[in-house]
């Protein structure tokens, strides 16, 4: 894949001649080439076909022309030579084909009329130009004639013919009076096109005696005056008075009055007429009627719609206006002129015909010896034009024949060129209505290479940055390149190079080994040379200490650091910025060799501080952000925004400007800085207020600029450093008088929006940039680099203009003038814009792809030629999907990815790619409409990679010395498996790792069976896939053998739960594991880093009473065991309660609590059946029984199936062993629970009198009353408080 790269300034000639070579263009005209080379001659400037001269001047016919030697000149008139150096008046210019024919100094211009042609010749062959028609400008004087006065009635029609004299070219009509106004024209008065003034009727206003005619003859700058015109108009009233004097009284006279009637056309006569027009030309078709009341006139196309855009209606809708005609406006257009009498209607049969115009206009072909190529030239028009070609300025039939050459109609062929067969062919393309004339020569060189790049060149480039190295080269045939490194070296190939057409080497990514000299060889078989050029690579220039965000204080000290490192042979500059922009200029800002200091911070020094390093090759930057924050507050006066100015008035009224005064409000102990001068314009946006001007506080008057035709009323806002003032009351109104517009519409674009239109917008005035009613624009286009003249069109007050018709994607010159009733703005400027885009022709070519590794690749593609862009460059998209994995070989739909490069980028890099897989990529250039054809689909491969990790590993089985493995292929193998890598170790009780065993297992394998283990010994595995590229990422897992292979036991703690009270808490868990283990509690401050606290539990019991507690204090706590691996609990956080005498802590809930008391009652009931079986009663007791005959309707005995327990009274009763315990012993005799014993608290039975906690965990006195409690009182029950009681208490 070649890239195409910027080429210097100093070689644009190359490209463009390469380009010829390629494409067909024009060879460039550089010097440096043309000393050398030959060139057949091109015209490039030439007189318009139709030249209209002014016979008062010097006449310049113009004939400029280009080639290699340089062409010599000469000139036929009306078809015969024209020896310029007989006639004393013409001369030619030097070095050039341009005539000048002297008429200031006694020569007649009508004596130069006729048909120039100029042939520009060298011994490549002959150029023509077009026939130049030369025709004095013509502005003869009106004939005398005798002006009859025309009196006419009041209401009947008139036609004041103006007959202006024949000029060349047709002059310009308008009426004026004698006193050089404009005569006002309305629907009922209006010119025609032929120039005469038309009354619909007239009325008795219409009379006067100075309707003069004027003829504007442009060419000579002169204008003809007809002689005036009197018209008077006789009223019903006059008339009748006038017969009734000549009358006698018996006599019965009258004029009839005015009476309506209804319309006739007074042009065009009759009712159809025809019209032909060219194509690409304005139509304009005109009614004009007569009638009263004055008729309106509407305009229809029959059989279709009158084109959209391209419409206009003028001289108040009696003139229809077409622009840029085409074969399809063709038809036949009615008007109807109608008032409240009737109507009358004309229809015009439009026939539009085409004068040739070009498909495919002839390219130069720049060819070498034994080569082929084509001439074709393609026209259109209607009629359809003829094709004949010419040979240097002689038809093809008569020239020297050249075997080489074949014509076929619109195309010449030519086969196997020789240098001789180098001419100039004309093509002419013609019908009735007019002709186009071509000149294309064909160039057919030998020339054996050049290299143009400069001898011992130095390239110096920054590390690991591509080195582009140039060999601007030239030859015919084109020549072939080969570079080498050294001056014996071999030649460059491979993937680090990469090798352009116009013969640049690139170095993608240049090291400090890359320095050199490198040679360029050009060869073709006329010979061959060399050049040698000189790289240096230069170390990358680095910022190692960067700016840091900093915080300071008002008027404080602040500095920024940016230390560098650079090349020793790069001199870097170091550039400080503020936001982007430069610092201020102000002394506070120090700038050192390696920092920026400021002094005295304010706050306007807040903001992004920069720092930039340069140097000829590569530039770094870093930047940090510098915040001001208020110093300490001090005691200060209340400072406030001030009162809004009052009493405005206004003086010195003119057109233009007027004087506002005011008195300013309280400044509320902060002088006001400045007055903000804000108005509104009534007339246009009522409420809308905008900013017109500021003066400083110290000024309560200011003179105001006006702009015409605005209502304005003025406000006036104060301000000083705490903010705004309310806005004063409003002034009094004051209106302008109106104006022509002061200035034009802003932002003039011209933008396509298809291909065959040019979008014309702009931002429309504003309403008082009107200055004055009825806003117009008058926009003007014409095509760029193309003698055309300017296309205008006035339009309502819009910002949109579309012209359609235009060829795709071609610039275009456009202004867009602002006018109102009372005349022009100033002229425009004008701006370039391009008609519409569309999608690209052709697809990028030599798509090559460069594989960098396994998941990164490069493309490269050849720039599309820009002329087949067909509108703005954009850049080129990437397509590219992954078709199959190697390694699987399994396909699935994937979705096209897609990467753009903007602008005319060559190359792109691809990531993000799956290893040891097959793509394709296709490239398409895009443009502002859209993508072009897609590239043939391109074909590349990944490299293998390494493997992800196993998709799973599993340990079963385990024994006294083995355990299984078990695990599945990666998801990812990204290449072809080699083999698995298992790594494994033992881990001791203190968690410390044994030694490291690895084993190589055969990619083909899915499980394993380790031997030879320790027994009860705890192993960890590491485990990753290969590929012949390398190791994949490792999934880890842990084991245990097993002690007893007949039942093997995994010891562990579980379910560690806490009860805490205010300085203690009780600990218990649940254990599974061989007996006789030895437990401890751990437990430290929740969120602390201190040392776990340790505490041995005796025995082998399930609780643990921790003591000293914090209160209100969070602990986390964990049960181990010691000797059996030295395995853990997981960690439990619990809260100790606050220093309060009660918590409410529903302990009832609590799973340790609930077991305890299911503990308790089982003991009680055994100790019960004990009891009665020691004192022989015999029998069962009959709790259920006796309970169920005294139930307490408040609270029933506890179902085992809702988790609570009945109660039961304690059998050490001295008197009533057999008596049933009463149901009310859990609340005093008049129902009221005290709150200390209705607490939620394990003071209740664990630090109380009558029970306590053993250190073991256990209750002292939770079996059994104690007899020395005092009495109870009441009904209530004498019996201990059991931890039986304590537990139906929280219920």
């Amino acid at each position: 894949m070649m890239k195409k790269k910027s080429i210097p300034a100093s070689k644009p000639f190359l490209i463009l001649f390469l380009c010829q070579i390629i494409s067909a263009l024009d060879v460039p005209l550089d010097s440096k080439l043309l000393e050398e080379l030959s060139q057949p001659p091109t015209i490039t400037h030439q007189s318009p076909k139709d030249y209209i001269v002014d016979p008062r001047e010097n006449i310049v016919i113009q004939c400029e022309a280009k080639g290699k030697p340089p062409p010599s000149f000469s000139w036929t008139r009306n078809g015969t030579h024209f020896d310029i150096d007989k006639d004393a008046q013409v001369t030619m210019k030097p070095n050039s084909g341009t005539l000048v024919i002297n008429i200031m100094n006694g020569g007649k211009a009508e004596a130069y009329e006729g048909v120039y042609q100029c042939t520009a010749r060298n011994e490549r062959g002959a150029a023509i130009s077009n026939n130049i028609v030369i025709r004095p400008s013509r502005s003869p004087l009106w004939t005398k004639e005798k002006l009859e006065p025309h009196q006419v009635r009041e209401g009947d029609s008139l036609v004041l013919h103006c007959r202006p004299p024949v000029g060349l070219p047709p002059p310009i009509i308008f009426w004026m009076d004698n006193a050089f106004q404009r005569l006002p024209q309305s629907e009922r008065v209006s010119q025609g096109l032929n120039g005469d003034l038309y009354f619909s009727n007239v009325q008795p206003e219409d009379t006067r005696e100075d309707y003069i005619c004027y003829a504007r003859f442009n060419h000579t700058q002169t204008i003809q005056q007809k002689q005036p015109i009197s018209v008077k108009v006789f009223s019903m009233d006059s008339l009748n008075d006038t017969i009734a004097a000549n009358l006698s009284d018996t006599d019965i006279y009258g004029a009839k009055p005015v009476t309506e009637r209804q319309p006739v056309l007074l042009t065009p006569t009759g009712s159809t007429s025809t019209k032909v027009e060219l194509r690409g030309n304005v139509l304009l078709l005109e009614c004009i009627a007569a009638g009263l009341p004055t008729p309106v006139i509407r305009w229809i196309k029959e059989g279709g719609e009158l084109p959209a855009n391209r419409t206009f209606f003028e001289n108040f809708k009696k003139t229809l206006k077409i622009i840029d005609v085409s074969e399809a406006d063709s038809g036949n257009y009615k008007c109807i002129a109608r008032n409240t009498m009737g109507s009358v209607h004309h229809v015009i049969s439009v026939t539009v015909k085409a004068a040739p115009y070009w498909i495919t206009a002839p390219r130069n072909l720049v060819l070498s010896p034994g080569e082929d190529g084509t001439l074709i030239c393609r026209a259109n028009g209607n009629p359809k034009p003829s094709i004949s070609w010419l040979a240097n300025g002689v038809p093809i039939a008569i020239a020297p024949e050249d075997p080489s050459r074949k014509v076929d109609g619109d195309t010449i062929i030519f086969s196997h060129v020789q240098e001789r067969s180098s001419a100039v062919y004309q093509c002419n393309a013609s019908n009735e209505y007019g002709y186009l004339l071509a000149n294309a020569f064909v160039n057919v060189l030998a020339e054996p290479p050049r290299i143009l790049t400069p001898a011992n060149k130095l390239y110096q480039v920054i590390a690991d940055s591509p080195a582009l190295l140039d060999c601007a080269y030239f030859g015919s045939p084109k020549p072939e390149i080969e570079w080498f490194k050294g001056v014996k070296g071999s030649i460059l190939r491979g993937n680090e190079y990469v090798f352009h057409d116009n013969g640049t080497l690139e170095i993608p990514v240049a090291q400090k080994d890359s320095t050199g000299t490198y040679t360029c060889v050009a060869r073709n078989e006329l010979g061959k040379i060399q050049n040698e050029v000189h790289l240096e690579i230069k170390d990358p220039t680095m910022i190692i200490k960067q700016p840091e965000y900093k915080v300071v204080q008002r008027y404080g000290q602040v500095s920024f650091e940016c230390i560098i490192k650079h090349d020793s042979t790069l001199l870097p500059t170091v550039i400080w910025l503020k936001d982007n922009d430069e610092l201020p200029d102000d002394e506070r800002f120090l700038v050192g060799k390696d920092n920026l200091t400021i002094m005295n911070v304010t706050d306007k020094d807040d903001g992004t501080y920069t720092c930039i390093v340069n140097t000829t090759l590569d530039s770094v930057s870093a930047s940090a952000v510098l915040t001001v924050v208020a110093a300490p507050p001090t005691p200060a006066i209340i400072y406030a925004r001030p009162n809004p100015p009052f009493d405005l008035e206004l003086t010195g009224q003119l057109e233009r400007t007027i004087d506002l005064s005011w008195i300013p409000g309280d400044e509320n102990n902060s002088p006001i800085t400045h007055f903000v001068i804000e108005y509104e314009d009534g007339l246009h946006e009522p409420g809308v207020w905008h900013y017109q001007t500021e003066v400083p506080g110290t000024q309560t008057t200011v003179q105001l600029k006006l702009s015409p035709y605005v209502n304005y009323s003025f406000r006036v806002v104060a301000v000083n450093k705490i903010g705004r003032s309310q806005p004063s009351e409003p002034s009094e109104q004051y209106l302008t008088k109106s104006a022509s517009p002061d200035e034009n519409p802003a932002n003039v674009q011209g933008i396509g929006s298809e291909p065959d239109n040019l979008v014309i917008t702009w931002e429309s005035l504003k309403g008082f940039q009107s200055n004055g009613p009825g806003l117009q624009y008058k926009v003007s286009w014409r095509q760029k680099d193309v003698d055309d003249e300017w296309t205008s069109v006035i339009v309502a007050n819009v910002s949109k203009y579309i012209v359609s018709g235009t060829p795709t994607f071609v610039p275009y010159e456009i202004k867009v003038q602002a006018l109102n009733d009372l005349g022009y703005a100033p002229e425009p400027s004008e701006v370039i814009g391009h008609s519409g885009e569309d999608l690209p022709m052709v697809a990028p070519g030599n798509v090559q792809v460069h594989v960098i590794n396994s998941t990164l690749a490069k493309v490269h593609w050849d720039p599309v030629p820009l002329k087949t862009v067909r509108g703005h460059l954009q850049g080129y998209k990437v397509y590219y999907w992954k078709v199959q994995s190697l390694s699987r070989r399994s396909r699935r739909h994937v979705e096209k990815k897609i990467l753009t490069f903007r602008g005319n980028k060559t190359f792109g890099m691809l990531p993000g790619l799956e290893p040891y897989s097959s793509y394709k990529l296709n490239v398409r250039v895009v443009n502002g409409k859209g993508e072009g054809p897609a590239s043939p689909d391109k074909v590349f491969k990944t490299p293998e990679g390494v493997p992800s990790s196993p998709s799973y590993l599993k340990i079963t089985n385990p024994t006294l010395d083995s355990l299984t493995l078990e695990w599945g292929s990666p998801t990812h193998p990204n290449g072809v498996l080699t083999s698995y890598i298992l790594k494994f170790q033992p881990i001791n009780n203190t968690h410390e790792l044994g030694p490291l065993v690895e084993i190589r297992i055969p990619a083909n394998e899915s499980s394993l069976i380790l031997k030879n283990l320790n027994y009860s010994t705890r192993y960890k595995f590491y485990f990753n896939a290969q590929t012949s590229v390398g190791s994949g990422s490792q999934i880890t897992e842990e084991a245990v053998t097993i002690m007893d292979e007949v039942q093997p036991l995994y010891p562990r703690i579980r379910n560690v739960t806490t009860a805490a009270a205010e300085t203690y808490a009780n600990i218990s868990w649940e254990y599974e594991g061989p007996d006789h283990a030895n437990f401890y509690v751990e437990y430290g401050v929740a969120g602390s880093k201190e040392d776990w606290k340790k505490e041995i539990v005796n025995g082998s019991r399930s609780f643990f009473v921790l003591k000293g507690l914090t209160p209100g204090t969070a602990y986390k706590v964990r049960v181990g065991a010691e000797g059996l691996s030295g395995f853990r609990s997981s960690e439990d956080v619990f809260e100790t309660g606050p220093a309060m005498a009660s918590r409410q802590v529903d302990i009832a809930t609590q799973g340790w609590f609930i077991g305890l008391m299911c503990a308790v009652a089982l003991l009680i009931l055994i100790l019960l059946i004990v009891c009665f079986i020691r004192r022989n009663k015999g029998g069962k007791y009959p709790v259920k029984e006796k309970e169920d005959a005294h139930a307490d309707p408040e609270i029933q005995p506890m179902k085992e199936d809702d988790g609570t327990f009945g109660e039961y009274r304690s059998l050490e009763s001295d008197a009533e062993d057999h008596k049933p315990l009463k149901k009310g012993s859990r609340t005093p005799s008049d129902r009221t629970v005290k709150k200390e014993d209705s607490d939620d608290s394990l003071v209740d039975y664990g630090e109380g009198v009558n029970g306590q906690f053993n250190e073991d965990g256990s209750f002292i006195g939770q079996y059994s009353g104690k007899k020395e409690k005092e009495p109870a009182e009441g009904n209530e029950s004498s019996e201990a408080p059991s931890p039986v009681n304590a537990m139906n208490s929280f219920v």
